[in-house]
């Protein structure tokens, strides 16, 4: 049998995918639900990626308190980089949506487009994985975090302290992994 090609979904998943199927069990009012959440991860993708372009080609949006705007131009402002992967291990890296690091003061800011409060545990990773990847020191430096969600900026300066646990606990937590994949291999 020839069976028909569908070039044009391949590397995509459907909404009612079969390999997740959980669909089958929501009732209609769950279902549109899920549609609408992840219309709304779709649309946050799609601003992740306006707002990497704006930073990228210095182009600044109109100056309001609405959340993108504050963001771009405050990336911008501040020279950062966007969309930076900082990598530690195969088991611990990640992508800060703006960077930057200059005059020994690491800056971090993160835009958020959903509603569900974020946490800054996921700046201070980044932070943690900066200083790890470059061979940092955290407390020889500055370091100012903030989320952008909601019309708002939540700002944090973090103690060094706080980033040298989680740059352990990324060691600590790489090495068991490591282990584990080794012992696998030999099994």
């Amino acid at each position: 049998m020839n069976f028909n090609k569908h070039y044009n979904l391949e590397g995509k998943h459907a909404f009612m995918s079969a390999s997740s199927p959980y669909w089958l069990n929501y009732t209609p009012e769950r279902l549109k639900e899920r549609y609408f959440t992840a219309q709304a991860a779709e649309r946050g993708t799609i601003m992740h990626a306006f707002a990497a372009d704006c930073i990228r080609l210095a182009q600044k949006l109109p100056k309001t308190k609405k959340t993108l705007n504050m963001y771009v131009n405050d990336a911008i402002g501040y020279k950062m980089s966007p969309e930076v992967l900082l990598y530690y291990s195969d088991y611990c890296f990640g992508t800060t949506d703006a960077i930057s690091f200059r005059d020994n003061f690491l800056r971090i800011h993160d835009y958020k487009s959903g509603v569900t409060q974020a946490k800054m545990e996921q700046l201070m990773v980044y932070a943690a994985l900066f200083c790890l990847e470059y061979s940092i020191n955290p407390e020889d430096i500055g370091i100012e975090l903030r989320i952008y969600q909601n019309n708002e900026i939540d700002i944090c300066e973090p103690e060094p302290e706080k980033i040298r646990a989680i740059m352990n606990r990324i060691i600590e937590f790489d090495k068991i992994i490591t282990k584990l994949r080794r012992e696998e291999d030999v099994a």
